[in-house]
């Protein structure tokens, strides 16, 4: 077993303590604005309440500090907004883009190394993508060229409203073909969508339809299991 694992898994020691393995997860998306942040920053706060040393990383960024903060505010601010975001970008546009709008070099070096560091400091760890799976970041790497090398499975969140069943499908298809695992997938229904509200029948079947067309675990996140803390076991490790 890898150091780095998905899986939920317990290791009895001759005394007969219990030790977890780490859980460190890629958190991806179906589209950018898609509440990768939002989602990442709660599970953090979840995984801290049930005394697990975690923290949620973006080393990726395109615009303001906005993200940046929320994922260390989630984590105590334990630490510095250049820990959390070693590549931040002035212009909001995507990846490739800004390396020329802004004119800054991809130092893959340094970003590198600040994920290997926050890997060997937190048991739990979210590593936030930047916009969808497919996203180019300097004109030769995609998204998902940089979590395959990164070797860490991946987290998918969706809209839970009108044209996720596809999106999401798409999604998984191409993770699935990269070799990536795939934790589970995350239907962000507090995301402001208007076809919930349009299309309410499609809006409230969609995590199951999605249910009998994959594989893996679904959570939907909604306003109730958020102010509950309802996280689901596939994404806590037993205490």
């Amino acid at each position: 077993m890898s150091c780095l694992t998905c899986e939920r898994a317990l290791l009895k020691t001759e005394n007969h303590e219990l030790k977890t393995f780490p859980m460190h997860l890629f958190v991806t998306g179906t589209d950018t604005e898609i509440g990768k942040t939002y989602f990442s920053a709660w599970l953090v706060r979840q995984w801290r309440q049930r005394g697990f040393h975690a923290a949620g990383i973006k080393p990726i960024s395109c615009g303001g500090t906005e993200d940046a903060e929320a994922l260390r505010a989630a984590a105590d601010h334990e630490l510095t907004l250049a820990e959390v975001n070693p590549i931040r970008f002035p212009s909001p546009v995507a990846p490739h883009v800004a390396t020329l709008v802004d004119r800054m070099p991809f130092d893959w070096d340094a970003m590198n190394a600040s994920i290997d560091s926050a890997r060997a400091r937190f048991t739990h760890l979210a590593v936030e993508g930047v916009g969808g799976w497919l996203v180019p970041l300097d004109g030769k790497k995609l998204v998902r060229d940089w979590a395959v090398e990164m070797k860490l499975p991946a987290l998918i969140v969706a809209r839970a409203g009108l044209g996720t069943i596809n999106h999401t499908l798409l999604t998984i298809e191409s993770i699935e073909r990269s070799g990536v695992p795939i934790v589970g997938i995350v239907l962000n229904a507090g995301l402001a969508d208007p076809s919930a509200a349009a299309y309410p029948q499609a809006f409230a079947t969609n995590a199951e339809t999605l249910a009998g067309l994959v594989k893996y675990p679904i959570f939907v996140f909604n306003r109730v299991s958020e102010a509950k803390g309802m996280l689901p076991e596939w994404l806590a490790t037993a205490a």
